[in-house]
């Protein structure tokens, strides 16, 4: 009868006190451990040395684990807790005995799953390339090092079935990635081309790994969001989607998220990270730009998983190649990934064209097979207020964006802890396997990129068909919608009516639309917009009358932004509608299909539309509640009871006249000078709207001249083509120009009907 293979136990960083709890568990079990063998260091430190003297054996991981005392309870302060040490790490050792005479039941001796020896050495020379069993000095080192890894990824995942996954991090990360095989080849041919030898790659490697890495410890997780919680826990009252989280918890055990936020705040990550870490998700490893590195806050964030990403990487190829294998290394582990894809936050209130860069590595890790699949989530987040909203209506303006840092940070936080934000809404779309939008790896660069455009679109829809209605946003809509007129209170609740029928019919998401019902209510929201100062209220007649506070127009434009898509296609419907009205044609709705596609196609760069055959249905299902039976165009748009056109379109409208007249009035033979123009539109835009040829101050927007500039590229209105002359070019400007006009032509009649209606239904004379 043959002897029993050997039991190793590998005791992984084990404290003085500790260690004899080890040794008494091991002298307990059955098989009996043989030996006992420290793994106290990431260098191996003897471990491999130590294990070569065996053939064969089962190797045991294991750690004295210690326990959370309490859980956390709502309300409750993480500052607190980490005084009590109430969350789970390693107590110094002189702490550790306290505790161990105080709170014995804390510590646990925690066994990991076990593996033999030979499938340890094997899977060793898989990943490294070098033979497990050597017996040169370095090389045992490096195997001693890879089960100490190995060992502490398995007690991990052990010590969450008791602590939770939201204290799920990763280990040894840049040493794990730096003595991968294939990464090493890799860049061993990118030196090559840079005329550098493997080991000056690898020590410039090495730099971009200590620069990009969150190293991570369950302290720092905790100590980070404990300083962060005052920048948002009493500001906002959360509203998370708990069936979009159970959903996303089951896809979870099998594949790494990617959480795709709209970005609206500097605290988006913040509530989004509580919301998760609430409902035991592991923390997000958060893509942030390197304006965000704060000393010395920038030093805890990364260890708390916050990865500060240079902005742009140039020609730095190692760069990309690090960031490529880091971005593998974490999905194939399983850990979840989160950044803004729109590159920043959106001061208009409504999503910003997205960025592909890092979209890209996420693509690459699963077109290479280091994982099956990876799911994209978009998310939402939606405010009811945001006092930043204010500042960011200045750079809009013109106004340059203050430097973050320790002074904007003190001061960004005290203005936080002063502000009363109503809540604060979380939701999660439809979850999007990427592979299955992906070409094959050895498609040309233009497949690849379509593909990429094409996952970022459905990202975009994604979070639109999340971003929830709300009371403040409606408010928005209404009172910009009649321009610098004040309402009564009741007059407001007779315009939101049918506004509220409306999206009642189509099922439209909303938070807190029950309000706008209720006159008590509705008088409260107003007074929260009137003390935060986005609306104004004169009380001294006799009833109060509310509008939007003068100069807070951009502001207003935010909150009435966050769901402005869902009104779009009923804007288009209204304008191709009366444009229909005004031809002289035997099919209208051809006619009027064509018009709604030029319109989409001006429009492109401001909102996500569908394909052609999904837009056509949804403009006739748009059709249908106009207002149904209507003999002709004007007796629909009379009888809708509320026109959005103006509402919606208008200030965007606005910015494409305000940059198309710019473009107009330039030299067809001179190059467009883009910081010029867009100076220019800054200048005449605000002397068109004292004019009143514009609809109001939102309408003077840099954000917006900018995608208007962007679109009249695309157009190829900027210069001209290869065989085009300067007099089409121009002619082709002023057409431009014309269209936009007769669009703003037409919204201008639709808002002169929208004004009877309403003076119909509220005695508003206008």
């Amino acid at each position: 009868m043959s002897e029993p293979s050997p039991v190793i136990a590998v005791a992984v960083d084990a404290a003085s006190v500790e260690r004899p709890v080890i040794d008494e568990w091991a002298r307990e079990q059955d098989p009996p451990v043989t030996v006992v063998l420290d793994a106290v260091t990431g260098t191996g430190d003897g471990l491999g040395a130590a294990l070569a003297s065996y053939d064969d054996a089962l190797v045991v991981p294991v750690r004295v684990a210690w326990l959370p005392t309490v859980e956390r309870s709502k309300g409750s302060s993480r500052i607190s807790e980490l005084a009590l040490l109430a969350t789970p790490k390693r107590p110094a050792t002189w702490l550790s005995r306290r505790l161990a005479a105080l709170s014995p039941g804390r510590r646990r001796v925690l066994a990991g799953e076990p593996a033999t020896l030979s499938e340890l050495r094997k899977r060793f020379r898989e990943t490294t390339g070098v033979d497990g069993d050597a017996s040169d000095e370095a090389d045992l080192d490096a195997f001693g090092a890879f089960v100490r890894r190995s060992a502490v990824v398995t007690l991990e995942r052990d010590e969450r079935a008791e602590i939770g996954n939201r204290y799920k991090v990763p280990h040894a990360v840049s040493e794990e990635i730096l003595a991968r095989k294939e990464f090493r080849d890799e860049i061993a041919e990118v030196a090559g081309e840079m005329g550098l030898t493997l080991a000056e790659g690898l020590e410039k490697a090495e730099e971009c790994l200590d620069e990009l890495v969150a190293v991570q410890s369950r302290a720092a997780v905790d100590m980070f969001y404990a300083m962060m919680e005052p920048l948002h826990s009493s500001t906002w009252q959360v509203v998370a989607d708990q069936s979009g989280l159970a959903r996303l918890r089951e896809l979870n055990k099998r594949y790494a998220l990617v959480f795709l936020p709209a970005h609206r705040s500097y605290v988006d990550t913040l509530v989004l990270g509580d919301v998760l870490a609430r409902n035991d998700f592991p923390r997000n490893h958060v893509m942030g730009g390197n304006n965000l590195r704060i000393w010395p806050i920038s030093d805890l964030a990364r260890r708390a998983g916050i990865v500060f990403i240079r902005r742009s990487f140039g020609d730095d190829e190692i760069y990309k190649a690090v960031v490529q294998e880091y971005f593998a290394f974490l999905l194939a582990k399983r850990f979840n990934l989160e950044w803004y894809f729109e590159g920043g936050r959106s001061r208009t209130g409504k999503i910003r064209s997205p960025r592909y860069g890092l979209l890209r590595y996420v693509a690459q890790a699963v077109q290479a097979g280091r994982v099956d699949d990876v799911y994209l989530v978009p998310t939402s987040i939606t405010y009811d207020r945001l006092h930043e909203v204010t500042k960011m209506a200045a750079e809009q303006s013109g106004g340059k964006k203050q430097a973050e840092g320790l002074r904007w940070l003190a001061e960004y936080a005290r203005t936080q802890r002063n502000t009363h934000g109503g809540s604060a809404y979380v939701r999660f779309g439809k979850p999007i396997a990427i592979r299955s939008w992906l070409p094959p790896s050895d498609a040309s660069d233009d497949d690849q990129r379509a593909a990429l455009h094409k996952i970022a679109f459905e990202v975009a829809v994604g979070i639109n068909q999340t971003s929830p209605l709300t009371a403040n946003g409606l408010l928005a809509l209404t009172l910009l919608g009649v321009r610098d007129q004040s309402l009564t209170l009741s007059q407001i609740e007779r315009i939101l009516e049918p506004v509220l029928a409306y999206i009642e019919a189509r099922g439209l998401p909303g938070m807190g639309l029950e309000r706008l019902q209720d006159p008590v209510q509705l008088g409260a929201v107003l007074t929260g917009l009137v003390r935060a100062k986005v609306v104004t209220v004169y009380d001294k007649g006799e009833e109060p009358v509310y509008a939007v506070e003068r100069g807070q127009h951009l502001v207003a434009a935010f909150y009435r932004n966050n769901a402005i898509h869902w009104f779009v296609n009923r804007a288009i419907i209204e304008l191709s509608v009366l444009w229909t009205s005004q031809q002289d044609t035997d099919n209208p709705w051809l006619t009027g299909w064509t018009e709604a596609k030029r319109i989409r196609d001006l429009l492109k760069f401001e909102f996500f539309f569908p394909d052609r055959d999904t837009f056509e249905s949804e403009l006739r299902t748009e059709l249908d509640l106009l207002a149904p039976g209507a003999s002709d165009a004007s007796e629909a748009l009379r009888g809708s009871g509320v026109l959005m056109a103006h509402r919606v379109l208008r200030s965007f409208l606005d910015a494409q006249l305000v940059v198309a007249d710019r473009l107009a009035h330039c030299d067809p033979a001179a190059p467009v000078d883009r910081a010029a123009l867009l100076e220019d539109c800054d200048r005449i835009g605000q002397q068109m709207l004292l004019q009143r040829r514009l609809h109001s101050p939102e309408s003077v927007s840099r954000e917006l001249f900018n995608s208007a500039l962007d679109l009249k590229a695309n157009f190829g209105l900027l210069e001209a083509a290869e065989g085009q002359s300067l007099d089409d070019l121009q002619r082709r400007r002023t057409q431009h120009l014309e269209f936009v006009t007769s669009l703003i032509e037409r919204t201008q009649l639709i808002e002169s009907l929208d004004a009877a209606n309403r003076a119909e239904v509220t005695g508003v004379v206008v």
